[in-house]
């Protein structure tokens, strides 16, 4: 299973006047290369994915509304996707949902439902509904044309990297559209030989458990900075063998290496970013990858206020 080589073109194509081109910065004390899509529209990557998705339906598809599922990011790029197609946009969502994360999808137009339960539980009311009421869904992570669009970031960061050596791309990870879609960027450009690592927390390591032992039973999930990595894998998600085929390896980080790497790149960088992109720094920063050079795809920057407040007051 392999995601097409023209979908990515073709997404590229799509998407490119509704999406930043985001900076890729260098840290030479630490040989990273951090691509901050924190800086994206609605503030995340996944702008890309919803954009991409809902811009290639037909037209009768758009006019049944369209409906998902987000912890709050793809939310956003559907609601932004949505008012552009000029269609309604509901979205299913945690009530323990990140509450700037639902004012900025109310914001962009979105009609937010709050299911009680975590991320698993706002995606089953969400399907649901799109069976009951023939809305067309969007998912956040189980969607080719969806992966195609994350994977457009991978082809981003190609364009921008002019380092002759072969890097370690190190990829926070929940459903893993945007992990398999760089995978299928690298493979696109012929980049086979550099490693994909995917990373996630320990609190929430659904993917991880089907990568690593083709199985989610019995994975208990605690409360995480993570909140977009967050809730079991949808099953049967094109997502799983796909991991198999682009990720090279998959880790875990804990709570306390995420909130120390939201804190490093406030001090260090001075960039604000949320606890699933901290995943993937906290990964090269203290220990688990020590490959260099890396690439380090910060995805959002999409975190509550107070709590970015607190985590740097307390370093």
């Amino acid at each position: 299973m392999m995601i097409p080589a023209e979908w990515l073109t073709q997404a590229a194509e799509r998407i490119a006047p509704h999406i930043r081109i985001t900076l890729l910065s260098y840290d030479s004390q630490n040989d990273l290369y951090l691509k901050w899509e924190n800086h994206q529209i609605t503030g995340s990557f996944k702008a890309r994915g919803a954009l991409n998705k809902v811009l290639g339906l037909q037209d009768w598809e758009r006019q049944r509304g369209l409906v998902t599922a987000s912890a709050g990011n793809h939310g956003q790029g559907v609601a932004l996707a949505g008012r552009l197609a000029g269609t309604s946009v509901i979205v299913y969502a945690s009530e323990h949902a990140t509450p700037a994360k639902v004012d900025a999808m109310q914001a962009l137009g979105a009609e937010v439902r709050l299911v009680p339960g975590g991320y698993g539980e706002a995606e089953q009311a969400g399907l649901q509904y799109a069976v009951r009421s023939g809305a067309t869904w969007v998912s956040a992570y189980n969607d080719g044309q969806v992966i195609a669009g994350q994977g457009t970031l991978g082809l981003e960061i190609l364009d921008q990297w002019k380092d002759s050596r072969l890097p370690t791309w190190v990829v926070p990870a929940g459903g893993g559209g945007l992990a398999v879609g760089i995978g299928a960027a690298l493979r696109l450009k012929s980049h086979g030989g550099a490693k994909l690592v995917a990373v996630s927390s320990e609190a929430s390591p659904f993917l991880h458990g089907l990568y690593h032992a083709s199985s989610q039973e019995g994975i208990v999930e605690l409360p995480s900075l993570a909140d977009g990595l967050a809730g079991p894998v949808e099953p049967g998600s094109v997502t799983i063998p796909l991991a198999q085929e682009y990720i090279d390896d998959f880790m875990l980080v804990t709570e306390e290496e995420i909130r120390r790497a939201i804190a490093h790149a406030w001090q260090c960088y001075k960039e604000r970013i949320e606890g699933s992109a901290a995943t993937a720094l906290a990964a090269v920063l203290y220990g688990k990858i020590s490959a260099r050079p890396a690439i380090v795809v910060l995805t959002g920057g999409n975190i509550q206020p107070e709590i970015h407040a607190r985590i740097i007051q307390s370093e």
